[in-house]
């Protein structure tokens, strides 16, 4: 039963990261003032303030705890009424796990199914409290719960006392309550919404041939099931009933038996022939007591579900009772036939179960000092092969290219980089399609309405410096809107300002940045003092773009309708903020844009006023201040922003050509897989490799070589590629085989026993994923051991499949089994 201890608080990593910056300056006046704590990128919308799907800690949110969360508030204030992201921690079975996703179930009396209500619950929450409060009806009243899951199939939550996460319920969930009647009976003997599983207590079908009903974000756990139920080995072992002798109760490294029973049970009802979905709710709840990863409803990787559970079910089924100590030995110069056979027996002695003997096998491992050369050489059991694919030595990027030409939109442009390439691989691609030179390009990174970083061109794609530019200055420059009123109240006589529109930047001559200078360049479009800019997301392919300008400088820019000359007028505001109007032009030509033409005559009310900022265009500074990097603003008056600056406009942007070339996808052999899996590479700084000679950790070269394999081989295709700079999910093509799958070339043992199994193999299910790094979804294709037909499982639907569909899907698969 999950207990709640505490609470922690979701907060934006980029803000977290800022206000970071700004505490270990110490300069309180540093340009890193992070400004009111902003959630907005972590929401679907700013209505219902949802939490987008998939968000990961440290990469876009922070966890903190509720006291420093209280302090930070009290400093910076939320911005735009935002809620406090409260998030409760449970006490699972095996660690401390903070509720990022509440689990959000619909609820309804059976009496009355048009009234639904929407609610949020922690996984420790009992579900029937929850609803007796919701719907008034006494504690003490005998009821009956429904759950209702994405398939539509009922089902009844036999105690009604379970939490939420024991009674496995997720997020879309239907759950229906009906009270016993006064004379003793039941309004219904089910919900009459869907047909109930226990309906299908009638059907026929073909053994094997069974759905596994999504209960939220499951599919991944499905498609691991689908294919190991497909398995004729470990399935008809489990047919058989031969796992009740062999069950361990008492291995301090099993699970007492009970994820085996889980798995057995599922098992059974799937090969029954009497059900076309079968609802997995019991063992799914018992992965996750044992295995708290997978206790939340977000999406998971199918192969960590398969290790996890062949890994449970050997412990659970180990016929070894009493592990003994067994010291290993290194090779020393033996014979490879006499070191692997050792190994075998050692692993045996420990390790002895179904699993084992279908799917474990025998690696040899070399590794090689670089400073004495001392020669190690191990041989160590696998349970699955997870083989590399070729990684591509380019990148795929998407980059808004930003003129500073007032009447051209962005451009968006595809470009392909060098993975470890430097920004200005960026410009030189893209300058091959604008044929503006990379040198007058400057490259930035765009969030909310700011920049959140500004490149050097010498700078690492992957990596984030500090820039620094001489001679001429790279001005940062800010949209803001002003409030029609000061802010007195708060003891400032300063205009509140909100962010707009796409920020700019523009290379100047320092003797160009007084107020004044600034006023004319800005409002002249003066192009012989500005240079293009590309404005890029170095994180993502599928950036989105966040645009606008000023008049008569960028982009988006309209002429207002011609508007009747005013009087001159000195307000308030002009006099308090200096004399901008007097750095209009006197005498406009005929040629000059029609905003600046009416906008800028003699001692005209003013466009825009201009104020030095911090980074994030949230506090005011002077004009000689701020590091290296200068920020500046242009705040308009909310009349003049009216009538010049048209944000339907400047939000528009054009495709290039490149935006509409499909991206051309490599194609390789499983056997390159393979091979790449066998070659000579050099461990990494942080796994080094301890040397018995030199007596101290090396950076070793390391081999692995496949010396034996199972009777059932799982080959894993690492599709998703993490470093330290990069998350990506890799969509090479992958050719595989339907039959004969030939491993002879790839084994060092060249000759085995007639009681072994040969080095063909051929396919029997596939699981595969479709979508990227956070999203999409896992299906399946197995054949069937009894009829050797091949079906498709996508959750519960099932359908025939032949094997050109196969073939095909297999290019776009992330595990093979």
């Amino acid at each position: 039963m999950c207990v709640c201890v505490c609470c922690r608080y979701v907060v934006d990593r980029r803000w977290f990261e800022q206000w970071k910056e700004f505490v270990e300056t110490g300069d309180q006046n540093s340009s890193s003032f992070p400004g009111q704590i902003d959630n907005t990128e972590l929401f679907e919308d700013l209505d219902s303030y949802h939490l987008k799907e998939r968000l990961v800690e440290n990469e876009d949110f922070v966890l903190v705890p509720a006291e420093a969360w209280h302090k930070l508030l009290a400093w910076y204030g939320m911005v735009d009424d935002q809620p406090p992201l409260e998030r409760k921690v449970v006490d699972l079975p095996s660690t401390l796990k903070v509720e990022v996703y509440p689990v959000e179930i619909f609820l309804c009396l059976h009496s009355n199914m048009e009234n639904v209500i929407t609610a949020q619950f922690s996984r420790a929450d009992n579900i029937r409290e929850a609803m007796c409060q919701a719907f008034s009806v006494p504690p003490g009243s005998e009821c009956r719960l429904w759950m209702k899951s994405s398939d539509s199939s009922c089902e009844r939550l036999r105690n009604v006392h379970m939490s939420v996460l024991d009674a496995c319920l997720s997020s879309g969930m239907t759950v229906i309550m009906e009270t016993r009647n006064a004379d003793g009976t039941w309004p219904s003997s089910r919900p009459q919404i869907m047909n109930s599983v226990e309906d299908q207590d009638s059907y026929r079908g073909q053994a094997g041939v069974c759905g596994l009903t999504n209960l939220g974000n499951t599919c991944f756990m499905n498609s691991a099931l689908q294919c190991l139920s497909n398995t004729p080995p470990l399935t008809e072992y489990f047919l058989r009933t031969s796992y009740l002798e062999e069950l361990n109760f008492t291995n301090p490294l099993g699970m007492k038996g009970e994820i085996a029973e889980a798995y057995a049970d599922v098992i059974k009802q799937m090969w029954s022939g009497r059900h076309y979905s079968v609802v997995p709710r019991v063992f799914k709840t018992k992965v996750g007591h044992f295995a708290s990863q997978f206790l939340g409803y977000q999406q998971h990787d199918s192969q960590e579900l398969l290790s996890f559970l062949l890994d449970g079910l050997h412990e659970d089924l180990n016929r070894v009772k009493n592990k003994e100590y067994i010291e290993l030995r290194d090779a020393n110069g033996r014979p490879d036939q006499e070191v692997a056979e050792e190994a075998w027996r050692n692993h045996r002695r420990r390790n002895d179960s179904v699993i084992v003997d279908t799917f474990h096998g025998l690696f040899k491992s070399t590794l090689v000092c670089p400073e004495c050369h001392k020669v190690s050489v191990t041989f160590d059991p696998f349970c699955y092969l997870s083989v590399p694919l070729p990684v591509s030595k380019e990148r795929v990027m998407e980059v808004f290219f930003v003129s500073l030409d007032p009447y051209a939109k962005p451009v968006q442009h595809r470009v392909v980089v060098p993975k470890a390439g430097k920004v200005s691989d960026l410009c030189t691609a893209l300058s091959e399609m604008t044929n503006v030179p990379p040198t007058r390009m400057v490259v930035a990174d765009v969030f909310n309405h700011r920049f959140y970083k500004i490149y050097n061109t010498e700078e690492s794609l992957k990596r984030k410096k500090s820039t620094v530019l001489e001679e001429q200055v790279l001005l940062a420059l800010y949209l803001r809107e002003r409030s029609h009123y000061r802010d007195y109240g708060s003891g400032s006589s300063s205009y509140g300002t909100t962010l707009f529109g796409h920020p700019l930047l523009l290379n100047v001559m320092r003797s160009s940045c007084s107020r004044e200078a600034l006023y004319n360049l800005f409002l002249n479009g003066s192009m012989n003092q500005t240079e293009p800019v590309c404005s890029a997301d170095t994180n993502s392919s599928n950036s989105t773009r966040d645009s606008g300008s000023i008049a008569g400088t960028g982009a988006g820019s309209e002429a207002p309708a011609e508007q009747p000359q005013q009087p001159c007028e000195t307000t308030e505001e002009e006099s308090e903020e200096g004399k901008q109007e007097e750095a209009c032009s006197p005498s406009p030509s005929a040629n000059e844009h029609p905003a600046k033409r009416r906008a800028c005559r003699k001692r005209r009310k003013s466009l825009f006023t201009i104020q030095a900022v911090n980074s994030n265009g949230t506090t005011e500074r002077g004009m000689g201040e701020g590091g290296t990097q200068p920020y500046v603003a242009i705040d308009w008056d909310p009349d003049m922003k009216k009538r010049f600056y048209n944000e339907n406009e400047a939000e528009k942007y054009v495709k290039h050509a490149s935006m509409e070339v499909p991206q051309q996808q490599t194609t390789v052999q499983l056997q390159e897989c393979i091979e790449l899996f066998t070659t000579v590479e050099t461990l990494e700084e942080e796994n080094p490799w301890y040397c018995p000679v030199c007596k101290k950790h090396q950076l070793a070269t390391k081999k692995l070589d496949l010396w034996s394999l199972p009777e059932v081989v799982i080959i894993h295709l690492k599709r998703f590629s993490y470093t330290k700079f990069t998350r990506e999910k890799l969509d090479s093509i992958v050719d595989f085989p339907l039959r004969d799958l030939d491993f002879s070339g790839c084994l060092l043992r060249k000759t085995v026993s007639s009681e072994e199994p040969p080095s063909r193999y051929d396919l029997i299910a596939v699981s595969n994923h479709y979508g990227g790094l956070r999203d999409g979804h896992y299906t399946s294709y197995a054949r069937n051991k009894d009829n050797g037909q091949w079906y498709y499982f996508d959750d519960s639907k099932v359908t025939f499949a032949r094997e050109d569909q196969i073939m095909v899907s297999i290019t776009h698969t992330s595990q093979t089994d």
